[in-house]
C-alpha cells in the first residue's frame, strides 16, 4: 500500500506489451542519435518518406546490428526559424516527446528484429505547444510503424 501523500509512479502503469524493465527506460542517449553523414545521405537519396503535419520523415531499414533499434536525427530549418533559440526550443520539445513515446516503436522493432534510421524534419512555420506536439509525435510514430510493416 502507498502511504498517504505519496504518488503512484507513472512509469509503473501496466501496459500489456511492455515489461516493467522496458517501461522504466525513458531516456534518450547518444547511441540513439543519428550522427553518421553517410547514413543521413543514404536516407535522403534512397530512403522512404512521408509527411504528417508538422513533420516530414525520411526513414530506412538498416542492416547494422546497432544497440538501439531506432536511431533518429532531428532537423529544424533555419529558413523558417531564424533564431537559434527558437530552433533549440523546438528540438528540445521534439526530443522530449520522442523520449516519452518511443517504447511502442522499440517494442515493435524488437519483436520484428528490425533496425531503422530516420530523420524528422519540422515543417510548421510557427512554434507549437508541447501537448499538441506530443500528440503529433504519437501519430507520426504510429504511421512510421505502419510504413515499415508495409515495406518489409
Amino acid at each position: 500500500m502507498l502511504s498517504k501523500g505519496k504518488q503512484f509512479p507513472f512509469f509503473l502503469i501496466f501496459h500489456p506489451k511492455l515489461s516493467l524493465f522496458q517501461m522504466g527506460k525513458f531516456t534518450f542517449r547518444k547511441k540513439e542519435r543519428l550522427c553518421s553523414q553517410k547514413i543521413i545521405g543514404n536516407l535522403f537519396r534512397d530512403g522512404n518518406s512521408f509527411a504528417l503535419f508538422p513533420f516530414r520523415i525520411y526513414w530506412q531499414i538498416t542492416t547494422s546490428e546497432q544497440l538501439p533499434p531506432a536511431r533518429i536525427a532531428i532537423s529544424i530549418p533555419k529558413k523558417k526559424f531564424k533564431k537559434a533559440v527558437d530552433r533549440n526550443l523546438i528540438k528540445r520539445r521534439i526530443k522530449e516527446a520522442y523520449r516519452k513515446n518511443k517504447q511502442n516503436l522499440y517494442f515493435d522493432l524488437k519483436s520484428k528484429n528490425l533496425n531503422i534510421a530516420f530523420i524528422l524534419i519540422y515543417l510548421a512555420h510557427d512554434l507549437m505547444a508541447y501537448p499538441e506536439l506530443e500528440e503529433k509525435m504519437i501519430l507520426t510514430l504510429q504511421k512510421l510503424m505502419e510504413s515499415y510493416e508495409k515495406a518489409s
